[in-house]
């Protein structure tokens, strides 16, 4: 039955759409250089009609003084009235002469020929019927000039020298077999995803075996997943693999300012898709046209609506073994209006992920396929510290890798570029010309020796991996964390754990200098984020109980609403508050506790500015064994996520 669609075209195999296109193509053409020629044609001939309408009379011009005079003294010989150029001109005794008298001005006119036949001078008049068409003609000839111009404009400019019809023709590009460089080969960790895609690509391909057992093809596939997972990456690559027409668009090439464009190049989108059948097409950022419908539709509301609404009739209009199939990808699937999520228009949906640990090893040996590694380089443990990383990111860190060992003229890449790389990813480049006072030095080495003490006596928090001074992007220094492994959840006495190790650096500042500073702004930010997070989603407060405080929006076209009362607002606050104010006491009694380790590893790390490895180990091993001092009760609080100094690993934990 596909088949069948495949022979559909030519005499010589080609498809109806390319030899229609073609002549329309050819006949663009055409009324464009017609167009280009006839506009300085018309310019000229405004000019000469321009000129030609303008008087031209030999002869002396006189005043109206001067002329009366003339005629009272006998010396005008005759004259003739101009009717169109509005002058009246004769001889005189000295020759010719001509006055010019205006249009409106009849008392001007009647005074002159009263005189003239008060004088009995020969009078006549003169009409110029060609002169009463220059009106007219300069009325129309500037607006033939713009038309010629628009016409050009839009035949020259326009999307393929459409022109006007080009705001409601398709953007799509049309990748042909082999176009696209990348295969599912060069894809990694992906596995299911890629075997979802396959099947797509096989039954394309050869549906028969599908056929046989009363199969048919998905209408729609989502791709979901946090930006640079991989979705446009596996769109490329199922056209580079497909043995059919692959035509790939944006979701913002729909939305125009025109009423009526984005429908219209829907239904061209899937016109030319059907008529190239078996086909693939390819949405990129959906939720740009597949935003949820309200109903309080304001201004452009309504022409997005109604895109959305030629793209749900389009969908769900397919005949059955059409043979297209529409691949969507978006990082917003909530946002999405539900007829569009509903079986038979997006059948299936399929949800990328971050990497886990071996997927960023086999990512990151994809991206470092053709770069010169050094041998002492293992991608595993470089895996182990990028958690939470996206493909998008690793193949960042690789590249960044290269250009630092070409920056600084090594054969290859070592170990200290990738690792700087991560660095370089996650805060920014180093700032060493960025002269630090003694007293801003002091504070920084206490704030970061605060994180490192805390987190070494905390069981719940990760390895600290290294520490520094130097300035990177906005941050006076940084604390990194090196996660063990992937966690898919994490339990209530971690994330304490983890908002008291946020908390230490203001902790040890105030311990030290009697005062906080606002270097720890960015710890306080992530551990509230972190403690709202676990009273409002992850249900960790015994005040607010397990109950989910999110915003919702409303079907009525409402918009964002509460969804909670005023009390549990209240409520919340103060959890929020509590769950702060109980991270924090915890990090000044560990750091109070272990004031000798803190001193000695802010001096050294004053002195070194950067720690890490067997040196950062040794100066926590006395913090490491004795561990966090006993205490009364932690409350009741639980926070989830990252903060301003955790690793990309702990940032990509909890999503």
């Amino acid at each position: 039955m596909l088949n069948v669609l495949r022979r559909r075209g030519g005499a010589e195999g080609e498809p109806p759409a390319a030899q229609d296109g073609s002549g329309a193509r050819n006949g663009r053409r055409r009324a464009l250089v017609l167009c280009v020629l006839a506009l300085p044609l018309l310019i000229a001939f405004y000019a000469v009609v321009l000129w030609w309408s303008n008087p031209h009379t030999p002869g002396d011009e006189l005043r109206v003084d001067q002329f009366t005079t003339a005629l009272r003294q006998g010396r005008v010989n005759d004259a003739t009235i101009l009717e169109s150029d509005n002058r009246i001109v004769g001889s005189y005794e000295r020759g010719r002469y001509w006055i010019a008298y205006a249009a409106g001005r009849e008392t001007l006119f009647s005074r002159l020929t009263s005189a003239l036949e008060d004088a009995g001078v020969p009078t006549k008049v003169k009409q110029q019927p060609l002169k009463n068409l220059v009106g007219p003609v300069t009325l129309l000839l500037p607006a033939l000039i713009i038309i010629d111009g628009f016409f050009i404009l839009f035949l020259a400019v326009g999307r393929g020298g459409d022109g006007f019809t080009a705001f409601g023709r398709s953007r799509a590009r049309q990748l042909q077999s082999g176009e696209s460089k990348i295969t599912f080969d060069d894809v990694a960790d992906l596995e299911e995803t890629k075997e979802e895609l396959t099947e797509i690509r096989d039954y394309l391909s050869s549906p028969d075996r599908f056929l046989a057992m009363g199969a048919t093809v998905p209408k729609g596939i989502l791709l979901t997943g946090p930006p640079g997972c991989g979705k446009t990456l596996l769109a490329r690559a199922l056209a580079g693999d497909s043995n059919v027409p692959f035509f790939s668009i944006s979701g913002s090439d729909f939305v125009e300012m025109f009423v009526g464009v984005g429908a219209a190049r829907i239904r061209d989108l899937f016109r030319i898709a059907k008529a190239a059948a078996p086909s693939i097409v390819f949405i990129d950022e959906l939720d740009a046209v597949g935003r949820g419908r309200t109903t309080q539709a304001v201004g452009g509301q309504d022409e997005r609506e109604a895109t959305l609404n030629q793209l749900l009739v389009e969908m769900d209009g397919f005949e059955s073994g059409s043979g297209v199939v529409v691949v969507g990808a978006t990082n917003r699937p909530d946002i999405l209006d539900t007829a569009l999520l509903r079986p038979g228009r997006f059948d299936r949906r399929i949800t990328i992920d971050r990497p886990d640990v071996r997927g960023r090893e086999a990512v990151l040996q994809v991206h470092a396929r053709g770069k010169p590694l050094s041998p002492e380089v293992e991608l595993a443990a470089v895996a182990r510290r990028t958690a939470g990383f996206s493909g998008a990111d690793l193949a960042n860190v690789v590249n960044e890798a290269a250009l630092l060992a070409a920056r600084r003229s090594s054969p290859v890449i070592e170990p200290r570029h990738l690792f700087e790389a991560i660095e370089r990813a996650m805060t920014g480049p180093e700032r060493r010309s960025r002269v630090l006072s003694t007293e801003d030095r002091h504070r920084i080495s206490f704030h970061e020796a605060g994180h490192a003490v805390a987190s070494a006596a905390l069981p719940g928090t990760d390895p600290i991996g290294k520490l520094s001074i130097v300035a990177r992007g906005h941050a006076g220094g940084f604390t990194w964390w090196v996660p063990q492994g992937d966690q898919l959840s994490v339990t209530r006495s971690q994330l304490l754990d983890r908002i008291a190790a946020m908390l230490a650096g203001r902790a040890a500042e105030e311990i030290v200098t009697g005062e906080p500073s606002s270097g720890a702004t960015s710890d306080i930010e992530a551990a509230v984020t972190l403690a709202r997070r676990m009273v409002s989603e992850f249900g960790m407060s015994e005040a607010v109980g397990p109950f989910s405080i999110k915003p919702f929006t409303g079907l009525a076209g409402d918009g964002l609403a509460t969804g909670y009362s005023e009390r549990i607002a209240a409520d919340m606050d103060r959890e929020i508050q509590e769950i702060v104010r109980v991270g924090h006491a915890r990090a000044v009694a560990i750091l109070q506790a272990h004031r000798p380790s803190l001193d000695a590893l802010a001096y050294t790390l004053m002195e070194a500015e950067s720690l890490e490895g067997d040196v950062l180990d040794g100066l926590l091993l006395p913090v490491i064994t004795k561990g966090e001092p006993a205490r009364a009760g932690a409350g009741s609080l639980v926070p989830d996520g990252e903060g301003g100094n955790l690793s990309g690993a702990a940032r990509g934990l909890l999503g």
